[in-house]
């Protein structure tokens, strides 16, 4: 259903730049920009007073944290990048916009587990030593793939020269967990079907946040 969207997307918006209308000076704007993405730039063709076409990449930003529950204690590092392909709408033909799209994150943490004050783990009400678990080790997956995207903005695209670019908006999330565990019980089959269950717990916990807030700043240049 996503690639549908992206397909019937990216079909619009070429709809929509063949029909631009007569008379209208097109601009392209350029931009450097740092937000809640990461770091990157944004290039945007503003083909009519109140429309543009928008691709954007930001990355390279990182998040260290910790997650107690019930079960476990983990740490690890959320690694966050996206792109994004958007139809912007300017309803006054000046520099405020709306702005809609599809993204395509890739926002995802290396995490290690360990048992509750150094002693036991309990999953799906069983207890497992620490010296049985050892340590976990897994994947936790906010975002990835093509995701929906909402938004509104403020860029100078209409005329040449400097501007002040920014953007607020959401994007939806879409959580995946994997967890193995270094000690013995790896091959214990009713631990397997334990940690799976905890697998689903923590994909659960995540889901709780169903979007991704995307916030960026930037200066611009239109040529």
């Amino acid at each position: 259903m996503k690639h549908w969207m992206a397909l019937g997307l990216a079909t619009a918006l070429l709809g929509a730049g063949i029909g631009s209308a007569q008379g209208f000076e097109r601009h392209i704007a350029v931009s450097a920009l740092a937000g809640t993405t990461g770091v990157g730039a944004d290039v945007s063709w503003r083909f009519h007073e109140h429309l543009a076409l928008s691709a954007q990449y930001a990355g390279g930003l990182s998040w260290n944290g910790d997650l107690d529950t019930d079960e476990a204690d983990y740490e690890g590092d959320l690694n966050i990048a996206a792109g994004a392909l958007k139809l912007d709408y300017y309803p006054f033909a000046g520099r405020f916009y709306v702005t809609a799209g599809i993204m395509l994150p890739d926002i995802q943490a290396d995490i290690e587990g360990y048992a509750k004050e150094e002693q036991s783990f309990e999953f799906n009400d069983q207890t497992y030593s620490a010296s049985e678990v050892g340590v976990l080790h897994g994947k936790l997956t906010v975002a990835d793939g093509v995701q929906p995207y909402l938004g509104l903005g403020w860029r100078a695209s209409h005329r040449s020269g400097f501007g002040f670019f920014s953007e607020l908006g959401v994007m939806a999330t879409d959580a995946e967990v994997s967890l193995r565990a270094s000690g013995p019980a790896a091959d214990n089959p009713r631990f397997q079907d334990d940690l799976r269950k905890e697998e689903r717990k923590l994909k659960d916990d995540v889901e709780e946040v169903a979007i991704y807030p995307v916030a960026v700043l930037g200066i611009s240049y239109t040529f």
